[in-house]
């Protein structure tokens, strides 16, 4: 009786086929098992994340051009991604992604823009404005707490 070597191969390479099937099957079977969990992690990523500025900012403007006061201190508060008055006046406004922020600021006829950025307990920009009937621009630098 003769066997030919062709059978042979063929359930070699079956055996191969198999196991590469299996690694896929795992490998897809630990993506669907681990894809909640990475949802997850990124769920509560943007959750720390959204309130990493929260608290009361004391901003001091400084005027670098215009007719305007040298300097005024005016507190903010930042809750999760917005930006609001803890004093007088208007302010809208809101941080982004690593910290920038915007906001705009309106107190009778006075209405200035500013823009920058947050770090950790401190950060600066610049702003600009008409205050009083003046245009006006300059710097704010703030601080946490």
């Amino acid at each position: 009786m003769t066997i030919s070597a062709q059978p042979r191969a063929f359930f070699a390479d079956f055996g191969r086929m198999r196991a590469l099937r299996w690694i896929f099957a795992a490998a897809v079977l630990a993506a669907v098992v681990a894809a909640p969990d990475a949802a997850d992690a990124a769920r509560r990523a943007r959750i720390v994340r959204a309130g990493a500025y929260d608290g009361v900012w004391n901003v001091v403007f400084a005027t670098q051009a215009g007719n305007c006061s040298s300097t005024n201190s005016v507190p903010f508060t930042v809750s999760g991604h917005r930006v609001s008055s803890a004093g007088g006046g208007k302010v809208t406004g809101g941080i982004g992604r690593g910290g920038s922020v915007s906001v705009r600021i309106s107190v009778g006829a006075s209405v200035a823009t500013g823009s920058g950025r947050l770090a950790g307990n401190s950060g600066a920009g610049r702003w600009s404005g008409i205050i009083s009937g003046d245009r006006c621009r300059g710097i704010w630098q703030a601080a946490r707490g």
